[in-house]
């Protein structure tokens, strides 16, 4: 329960040597991360998958009601972010505040969040390029035994992450354009195809689920309470609300970027809000598009906007529509690889992980290291494993940090009245709790295989604190002395 000081904190993201990353961006480089990494799966692939099988024309309601919750966490985030500006976010808001049993297990559930959000994304791209190009699906395709095409982009798009943040940020911030450009363009284009008779009813009636459907798979309120399981209605329209949460995880990636970020007090929370207004807006306004140009029991899963254009007649926006998909994809990949970098600097450098592992090149500025390592987990994962079916133990690893982050609001409040907050969370603690009721609400709107997998991994990430971490972080007593940052840098050199 030992609690990391803030001003340790705030002294480390200003010291020199080896542990200094480079403060090189701006609030439109932190909204360029932050959109390139929400505007991806969840609008290219989810929206048609919740609308057929949960919530109908509706999941334009189960979009608003994940944006507000993402909303409630992102005012939180905003001013832990304002307030404790470094890297790591989650996990260093909850070390200096919750205790250190709390920042490892949310370090541990950011790992798993960014790294399998990374590889089920570098699958879809891989699939989107090959519909695109033609390319042969056994090494493209879901189902090669390989799958080539994921390998390369995450090799690809590590290099680009070790080798500098202002590099990914120009990456990131042109894929950012395109794809919003082809969004509002879907939006604009598919109000043409619209028809009222796609959007009645707008929530589809109540019915009971596919015979074969496991009771693992049936959300966990409904196993608590003994529910009547059902799919649409509201019931429907909240878990499809639980699971398209996944499209907004994501932007709190914005809040590692807290110490190489030029003016963080300023123009973190500007980045958090931006990227979050402008993906909520992108988000509604295309899955009603959806919705209303294809009947929704008729959506196809796997490519729905682009199946939908070809389904009116309209062929070559199909085509634009599959170019924004893998550039969409492609900055997902990207920020998820320098989100998990920067995680793993955090937690090296308060020795809950070996110190190697967070060293920051000296010409480049970044995590090399931890990105390299990441990078070669993420492809191996995604060359191998079919992870689509996992997106729900993304949110759920979302949601448990969002609790955590609104927790850490009052409390830091109540310990540290005095500290600079250049941003304050309107109406404290009540918007904080209700962030935290909200994020729970949807947890228990999963599945109980999801929660019985983030529970295995939970106890797994615990075994390797009390093993490793608990006894070498830097808050022990036992700790080993680690050497300083200039006579690291010398022996290196």
């Amino acid at each position: 329960m030992r609690t990391k000081p803030v001003e340790d904190v705030l002294a480390q993201a200003e010291q020199d040597g080896e542990q200094r990353l480079s403060r090189r961006l701006g609030p439109l480089d932190l909204m360029g991360f932050g959109i390139g990494i929400v505007i991806g799966t969840g609008i290219f692939t989810l929206t048609g998958i919740e609308a057929r099988d949960h919530a109908g024309p509706a999941v334009t309601v189960a979009f608003l009601l994940a944006g507000v919750v993402s909303l409630l966490a992102a005012l939180c985030y905003a001013e832990l972010a304002s307030s404790v500006p470094t890297a790591g976010s989650a996990y260093t808001y909850a070390y200096a505040t919750l205790g250190e049993i709390f920042a490892w297990i949310i370090g541990w559930d950011l790992v798993l969040e960014f790294a399998l959000g990374a590889a089920v994304v570098a699958r879809g791209w891989s699939g989107y390029l090959a519909e695109l190009l033609d390319l042969p699906g056994t090494i493209f395709g879901e189902g090669s035994v390989v799958n080539v095409g994921a390998i390369v982009i995450t090799l690809v798009l590590g290099a680009v992450a070790a080798a500098g943040i202002r590099q990914s940020s120009r990456v990131t911030n042109v894929l950012v354009v395109v794809k919003i450009a082809v969004c509002v363009f879907v939006v604009v284009a598919g109000l043409f195809f619209v028809k009222a008779a796609n959007l009645s009813p707008f929530v589809p009636a109540a019915e009971p689920p596919a015979a074969d459907e496991s009771g693992l798979a049936r959300p966990l309120t409904q196993v608590l309470f003994g529910l009547a399981p059902s799919t649409y209605g509201m019931a429907g329209v909240l878990t499809a609300a639980a699971v398209v949460f996944f499209a907004y995880t994501g932007f709190e990636a914005v809040a590692n970027l807290g110490e190489e970020t030029r003016r963080p007090r300023r123009d973190l929370p500007l980045g958090l809000f931006g990227t979050l207004g402008v993906s909520a807006l992108l988000y509604i306004a295309v899955s009603f598009v959806l919705v209303g140009m294809v009947d929704y029991r008729q959506i196809d899963p796997g490519a729905p906007i682009a199946s939908a254009f070809s389904a009116v007649g309209a062929g070559w926006a199909s085509t634009l529509v599959s170019i924004a998909a893998v550039a969409g994809l492609t900055s997902v990949i990207l920020v998820d690889i320098v989100a998990i970098g920067r995680i793993g600097f955090a937690m090296s450098r308060d020795g809950l992980l070996p110190p190697a592992v967070g060293a920051v090149h000296p010409r480049w500025g970044t995590p090399y290291r931890t990105t390299i390592g990441v990078t070669l987990g993420v492809a191996a994962l995604a060359g191998f494993v079919p992870l689509s079916s996992l997106a729900n133990l993304v949110s759920i690893g979302t949601l448990f940090a969002f609790v955590v982050v609104s927790i850490a609001v009052p409390v830091l409040r109540r310990t540290r009245p005095g500290l600079n907050r250049a941003f304050r969370v309107p109406l404290s603690p009540v918007v904080p709790v209700l962030s935290a009721l909200a994020c729970l609400y949807l947890m228990t709107n999963l599945s109980v295989e999801t929660w019985l997998r983030f529970l295995v991994w939970m106890a797994v990430g615990l075994g390797v604190y009390l093993v490793y971490g608990r006894r070498r972080a830097a808050l022990s007593e036992g700790a080993p002395a680690r050497p300083s940052a200039a006579r690291r840098t010398g022996d290196r050199s």
